[in-house]
């Protein structure tokens, strides 16, 4: 296997070749996609349903898991409460958190983009969550498994194939 580009030492992973119906998190691009979604997104925590909706927008970027980013509007009020400290995406901009409440507190469980760079406008006014950090995600049904790594906070389901970055060993991808 040859040198993955731009890191030396780094082998390009092997991508798993998708079956009828899947996708490859190796054909997504970079910088990354944004593309609307009307698959019903259901989460729960503390036992609650914090969301259910079809309005969502999925993040697509190479080696990566898709993110939902979910209307704020579809949340109960008080469920997303705005917290101290900043991030920064080299694509989308700044990303602002929120701990999610409902029952149990999951610090900076959400993050959006209040401003997001140009291209990524279909982020305002929605937030993502870490999935690791809810009590289940759904997509059309289906729980989700969440992307290792506790900086990323992709979705996996049966239709996504990897491998995925967020592992021990894959910082260089």
């Amino acid at each position: 296997m040859a040198p993955f580009p731009g890191f030396p030492g780094t082998k390009r992973p092997r991508p798993i070749k998708p079956k009828p119906g899947q996708e490859s998190v190796w054909d997504y691009p970079r910088p990354p996609r944004v593309e609307p979604s009307s698959e019903r997104i259901v989460v729960r925590l503390g036992g609650q349903v914090i969301v259910d909706t079809t309005d969502s927008v999925r993040v697509l970027e190479t080696s990566h898991p898709p993110v939902y980013y979910l209307p704020m509007e579809a949340f109960p009020a008080d469920v997303l409460l705005p917290t101290e400290g900043t991030t920064f995406c080299e694509f989308k901009g700044e990303a602002s958190y929120f701990d999610v409440v409902s029952g149990v507190v999951v610090p900076r469980g959400g993050w959006t983009y209040p401003h997001p760079a140009r291209g990524y406008e279909a982020l305002s006014g929605r937030v993502a969550l870490y999935p690791a950090h809810m009590d289940s995600c759904e997509v059309d049904g289906e729980q989700v498994t969440f992307q290792e790594g506790g900086f990323y906070g992709g979705w996996i389901t049966g239709r996504i194939v990897g491998p995925f970055k967020g592992g021990p060993a894959t910082s260089g991808w």
